[in-house]
């Protein structure tokens, strides 16, 4: 059963989202999140020219996504997203992925923040605003804190420019393209399980990304970072 305040798109795994194992990609899957939380907004009447005109954005601080498994190529699945709470200028919001017998495939949590992108700094949200999305009860899963704790010894890898693809309409890199980024020079073999994300500086086009890698116990942190040390984003891998 939908919760009030959920909203639900259905698809198909297409060839463009499977990789050789003909399975849905940890990106694919990703951007069905975003993309759901896009359409809910659209819908509602919050979208992206609302925002664009209001000098507005949601911007993503950080992702926990857990991965039951990865769908195959054709395969049916709904991913449905809700408002799960919101606290001055932040709001919490829920994802599920599942197959057509409605198994969870997927799921996560996330933490946004409101801001004014004319003044760039936080800004909170109209009543009216937060009433259109409403608010569920949150996704019983295994929670895991915002703050990702870097491992004590980080490597350094080679540094690659931002490139427009990784642009999104804010002018900066996509949320998903960080992680994507993360995964390309993380180097375990088994499916990832769990990913988080923290957020925290916004790169634009022509930054040069200098990666950071640790692994300890049964986690490897990516940490991206500008090359004067500030930290863009940091991603939390495990299998």
């Amino acid at each position: 059963m939908m919760r009030a305040n959920e909203y639900m798109i259905k698809g198909r795994v297409r060839f463009s989202e499977i990789d050789h194992t003909r399975r849905m990609t940890l990106p694919a899957i990703i951007n069905y999140f975003q993309d759901s939380s896009i359409f809910q907004s659209e819908s509602i009447g919050y979208g992206l020219a609302f925002l664009e005109e209001k000098k507005r954005a949601w911007v993503l601080s950080a992702w926990q996504i857990i991965i039951s498994r990865y769908p195959q190529l054709g395969e049916e699945i709904s991913v449905s997203t809700w408002a799960s709470g919101f606290k001055g200028i932040c709001g919490d919001r829920n994802f599920c992925m599942k197959d057509s017998q409605g198994s969870i495939i997927a799921c996560a949590n996330s933490l946004w923040v409101y801001m004014d992108v004319g003044k760039g700094r936080p800004a909170k949200p109209d009543a009216k605003e937060i009433e259109s999305y409403g608010v569920s009860e949150p996704l019983e899963m295994d929670y895991a804190p915002r703050k990702i704790i870097l491992p004590e010894n980080m490597t350094e890898a080679l540094p690659f420019p931002v490139c427009k693809y990784h642009i999104d309409t804010n002018e900066h890199v996509n949320n998903c393209q960080y992680i994507q980024m993360a995964k390309e020079v993380y180097e375990g073999d088994e499916p990832v399980r769990q990913v988080r994300a923290e957020y925290k500086k916004s790169a634009v086009y022509k930054d040069i990304i200098v990666p950071k890698t640790g692994r300890e116990a049964d986690r490897t942190v990516v940490e991206l970072c500008s090359r004067d040390g500030q930290t863009f984003a940091a991603v939390e891998f495990k299998a």
